[in-house]
C-alpha cells in the first residue's frame, strides 16, 4: 500500500474517532442528567429531570425507592434522544461509551435475585445506632491510645449497615449485596456486580489509602456486619465495568453492547472536570454540600483520621473539607424569604439568581456585623456544633441575611483551604468554582475577595458530567 493510501486511511479513522460521543449519566441528589459530550469536552446536548430527593418516615430520615432512581434514569435518557438537535445530528448513533457518576454514600440492599429489599438510605440520612456491640479489646485500646475512640464510635453509629442489622434484622439477613447507588445502577445497566474505586465513599470496610476493600484483619470488619461477598468487585476509573444489556438498552435507548466505563463519584468527577489535577489548584463546589478539594498523588488526610477519598484520576487522592448543607442554606433562604425575587424574575423573564445578586450588592462586605456559622448539620470533627446567625441589629434586612450566608460559607471553606495547605505542605494559588452557586457573579466575587485568590468558572456548568466523560474518553 502506498504512503498516500496509508495517510488517507489514518485520516478517515481519525475523523471517525473524532465523531464519537460519550453519554454521561449524572445522578445527583436533586436531579438526574443525561449529558452528551464530544471528545473535546464540549457539551452537545443534555436532558434533566428533577428528582423527589427523598421521603422521611421519621424525623431525620432520608430514603428513596431504589427503582425510582432507575426509572428516572431511563426517562432522562429517552427524553434526550427525543430532542430535535439530537435527532437531526444523529447523536444517538454516535455514542460509543457511557459512564455513570452519582451522589455519594447512598446505600441499597439487594436480595439474591438483585431486587431491592427496602428503600435506599441516602447520604442525607441522620439516623444513628445506639447500642453497637463492643469491639475486641485490643482495637478499643488502640483507639483510646491514639485519641480516636469518639471518631470510631461515630463511624459505627452512623453506619447504615449497623442500623439495618439492629432495627431491620430480616432485611439484613436476606441482603445478598450491599451496594452504593453507583453499584446498583451499574448492575441495572450491565448485570455485573461491579463498581468504580472512585465511587467508594461511605461507611464501608474500605481501605482509602490502598483504594481497595480492607484486608481481612482490618478493624472495619469488626465494626460493621458487612461480609466481603456482599460487596461488588472494583475497577479503576477509565476501566470497563461491563456492556449495556438488552433490557438496559430497551430502558435507556442505548445500543446493546455499548461499553460502560468506570468514572467516579460526583464530587471526584467535579474536581477532574474543573481541571484541578494538582494540589496548587482547589476545586470549590457550591452545591448541596459545599466542599473544597485538592488532588494529590500522595495520600493526604484533610484532618487527622478523616480519609482522603479516591480521585477520578486512578491511584490519586482527593483531600476534601466538607460543609454539610452548604448551598442548601442558600436554597433554604430563597424558599423561605425570596419569593418576591422569584416572582419578579418570572415577570421580567430573567433568572432569579440575577435578582439575588442584586440583594448581595446592596450590602457592604461583612454584612454590617451579621455573621453566620454554617454548622447546620454536624461534621465528623464537630459533632456538637450548631448553626447560628449572630450579631443582629435594627439595621439588618433580608439582604444582610443572604450575604451573611454566602460569607459564612466562604469563610468556612477558606478555613478548609488553610487546613489543606498545612496538611499537604503546598500553597493553593487558584480556585475553580463549580456547582449551582458558581453561577452567581456575586458569590464568585465574594469568594475571590475572602480567599484573596483568583476565582474561575469552568467552561461548562456540568463539571461532574465532564469529569466522568474524561474518564470514559480515556477508557
Amino acid at each position: 500500500m502506498s504512503k498516500d493510501m496509508n495517510e488517507s486511511s489514518e485520516t478517515k479513522n481519525t475523523e471517525k474517532h473524532n465523531s464519537d460521543l460519550i453519554l454521561t449519566i449524572d445522578n445527583g441528589t436533586q436531579s438526574v442528567r443525561a449529558l452528551l459530550f464530544d471528545l473535546k469536552g464540549n457539551l452537545l446536548a443534555k436532558s434533566r429531570i428533577e428528582l423527589d430527593a427523598y421521603f422521611s418516615k421519621n424525623p431525620g430520615w432520608a430514603e428513596q425507592n431504589a427503582d425510582y432512581f432507575w426509572q428516572m434514569l431511563g426517562q432522562c435518557c429517552q427524553q434526550l434522544w427525543q430532542q430535535n438537535e439530537v435527532i437531526e445530528n444523529g447523536y444517538r448513533e454516535r455514542v460509543t461509551a457511557v459512564t455513570v457518576t452519582t451522589q455519594r454514600g447512598t446505600v441499597i440492599n439487594l436480595d439474591k435475585n438483585g431486587q431491592a429489599l427496602r428503600p435506599a438510605i441516602l447520604w442525607l440520612d441522620q439516623r444513628l445506632c445506639q447500642d453497637n456491640q463492643a469491639m475486641p479489646w485490643y482495637w478499643r485500646l488502640a483507639f483510646f491510645l491514639i485519641g480516636q475512640s469518639k471518631v470510631v464510635d461515630y463511624f459505627r453509629r452512623k453506619s447504615q449497615a449497623n442500623w439495618l442489622e439492629q432495627h431491620e434484622p430480616d432485611v439484613w439477613k436476606n441482603t445478598d449485596k450491599f451496594l452504593l447507588l453507583s453499584g446498583f445502577l451499574t448492575h441495572r445497566l450491565t448485570g455485573q456486580f461491579k463498581d468504580s474505586v472512585g465511587s467508594i465513599v461511605g461507611y464501608f470496610p474500605f481501605d482509602y489509602r490502598k483504594q481497595n476493600w480492607a484486608k481481612t484483619w482490618d478493624w472495619k470488619w469488626h465494626a460493621l456486619p458487612v461480609k466481603r461477598s456482599m460487596l461488588p468487585s472494583l475497577v479503576k476509573p477509565g476501566e470497563v465495568l461491563g456492556a449495556i444489556t438488552r433490557d438496559a438498552a430497551a430502558h435507556t435507548g442505548l445500543k446493546v453492547g455499548t461499553a460502560l466505563i468506570a468514572s467516579a463519584s460526583d464530587k471526584a468527577c467535579e474536581v477532574l472536570g474543573s481541571g484541578c489535577i494538582s494540589p496548587e489548584m482547589a476545586s470549590l463546589s457550591y452545591g448541596t454540600t459545599a466542599t473544597i478539594n485538592t488532588n494529590n498523588v500522595k495520600y493526604v488526610e484533610p484532618q487527622a483520621f478523616i480519609p482522603a477519598y479516591p480521585s477520578a484520576i486512578p491511584d490519586h487522592f482527593n483531600s476534601e473539607v466538607m460543609i454539610y448543607r452548604g448551598f442548601w442554606m442558600v436554597n433554604w433562604f430563597k424558599q423561605e424569604f425570596g419569593q418576591n425575587e422569584i416572582d419578579k424574575a418570572q415577570t421580567l423573564g430573567v433568572s432569579a439568581e440575577s435578582l439575588f445578586d442584586q440583594l448581595v450588592a446592596q450590602v457592604p462586605p461583612g454584612s454590617m456585623g451579621l455573621m453566620l456559622q454554617p454548622y447546620w448539620s454536624p461534621g465528623l470533627k464537630n459533632l456538637e456544633a450548631k448553626g447560628a446567625i449572630i450579631g443582629f441589629g435594627d439595621v439588618h434586612t433580608r439582604a444582610h441575611i443572604y450575604r451573611s450566608i454566602l460569607e459564612g460559607l466562604a469563610y468556612a471553606l477558606r478555613e478548609g483551604k488553610e487546613n489543606l495547605e498545612k496538611r499537604q505542605k503546598c500553597k493553593i494559588k487558584r480556585l475553580i468554582v463549580s456547582g449551582g452557586g458558581s453561577q452567581s457573579d456575586a458569590a464568585l466575587q465574594l469568594t475571590a475577595d475572602i480567599f484573596n485568590l483568583p476565582a474561575h468558572r469552568p467552561h461548562t456548568f456540568e463539571t461532574s458530567g465532564l469529569g466522568a466523560a474524561i474518564n470514559a474518553a480515556v477508557g
